[in-house]
């Protein structure tokens, strides 16, 4: 999952609330424990200088009684109780005057004020004392972080079915419309979205297997006339009227197996026919569905390659290209360059107007609009675009030259060709 993810926000969001939770309390478990210390100082300062006065002869027993009267801190008299709580007890803070001292004492969680004048040594035990509330602070923040946890679940449950809505829009965008599915689960917005774009899918997928249908039925319903068209003109008179006739079927009987090409490009169905297959026996078969005359077309093939491609479609591309390079070239030629790295397409002329763009998108057509359908480069973009390749342009010394780029993508090694041949044996 990518790190910028709402997931992750989200995540990221509630760990810095429980963070700035958890130092917040930590700060008011310090503050208020001042505020505690202070009141006990206080309380134990007032008992401490008032038993130094009375222990110094500075008060007498009235106004020592009437001054701790609300004070219930009793005198440890038991000498060995005394002994084990001074030798055992941790000292809190111990303060020193010029009439004595005094030190508040922690043992068997309670507090113990020792106050000592001369060589006198008097320990008062605090039945009033209570314990710093760590526990009841810290019951506070458990609660508080379950809540904050218990929230975090409740989104990222309610979140989490755009994790299979992204899964199939993932396997819309592949072209993979059978397999999307509808991932609505509730009535809430995300479902909402959920339903909106199967629905939406489904449309699509409706419309797509008409258009298929359509298209299919038309291609069914050509091939017959033009099969009976074709044995009709083998069985006249020959000469000139039976080879134009010959040709005009063949060329309808093109047209049908170019319209099958668009079909399947243009829907972005992946290739299922991929195979090995020799460029010379491409280029060759390109040439014949042509009908091109001989020396219209030169090839220069510097390496005897073998590409994996869709053998149908990838001829009726290289045809496209030598139709389009005869129509529009100066001398009527075309050089075809076969190497590793392309196949270019090379011809005399003036250079294209606008970028190749332009002349990629359907129906668009060149400078002689009487020759060109709008449809040729739109199919060999479409087809180079299945196969994982480009189409590019380039204008040098006065040739146009096109350019099946990436080829090395689609080469089948001369190792692997041996070991499939060594297999095959």
């Amino acid at each position: 999952m990518p790190r910028s993810s709402i997931f992750i926000t989200i995540t990221f969001i509630f760990a810095l609330a429980l963070s700035s939770i958890f130092l917040a309390f930590l700060w008011l478990m310090g503050y208020d424990k001042q505020n505690y210390t202070r009141e006990l100082n206080s309380k134990y300062s007032n008992v401490a200088r008032t038993n130094l006065f009375y222990m110094g002869g500075i008060i007498d027993k009235s106004e020592y009684d009437r001054q701790l009267q609300n004070i219930d801190m009793p005198e440890i008299s038991n000498v060995s109780q005394k002994n084990e709580i001074l030798q055992k007890a941790g000292v809190i803070e111990e303060i020193s005057d010029d009439i004595g001292s005094s030190a508040i004492l922690l043992y068997d969680k309670h507090h113990y004020l020792k106050i000592q004048h001369l060589d006198e040594t008097k320990l008062l035990m605090d039945k009033e004392f209570q314990p710093y509330r760590y526990e009841v602070i810290k019951a506070v923040f458990i609660v508080v972080a379950i809540i904050l946890l218990a929230a975090y679940i409740f989104v990222i449950y309610k979140i989490k079915p755009l994790r299979r809505l992204k899964r199939q829009i993932d396997k819309f965008a592949n072209g993979e419309l059978n397999e999307v599915r509808n991932v609505s689960s509730g009535s809430d917005e995300i479902s909402e979205v959920s339903q909106a774009f199967y629905d939406a899918v489904s449309q699509i997928k409706a419309l797509n297997d008409s258009r298929h249908l359509f298209l299919r039925n038309i291609m069914h319903e050509l091939k017959t006339p033009i099969t009976k068209g074709l044995i009709a003109a083998q069985m006249i008179e020959r000469g000139k009227n039976q080879e134009r006739l010959i040709s005009v079927f063949h060329k309808l009987e093109s047209l049908i197996n170019e319209l099958a090409a668009i079909e399947q490009t243009t829907s972005k169905i992946a290739l299922n026919n991929k195979t090995a297959c020799f460029v010379q026996d491409l280029v060759d078969e390109a040439l014949d569905i042509a009908m091109v005359e001989k020396g219209q077309v030169t090839v220069s093939e510097i390496d005897e390659l073998m590409l994996t491609v869709d053998f149908k479609l990838f001829t009726i591309a290289i045809k496209n290209m030598i139709d389009n390079g005869i129509k529009y070239s100066d001398d009527k030629h075309v050089n075809i360059v076969i190497c590793k790295e392309h196949i270019k397409f090379i011809t005399k002329g003036f250079k294209l107007k606008n970028d190749l763009k332009f002349y990629i998108q359907p129906f668009m057509k060149g400078e002689n609009t009487q020759k060109s359908f709008g449809l040729g480069l739109y199919i060999v973009s479409n087809i180079l675009e299945a196969h994982g390749l480009k189409l590019g342009y380039e204008y040098k010394n006065g040739l146009n030259v096109f350019i099946f780029e990436n080829l090395q993508d689609i080469i089948l090694s001369q190792n692997n060709d041996t070991k499939k041949e060594t297999n095959g044996g």
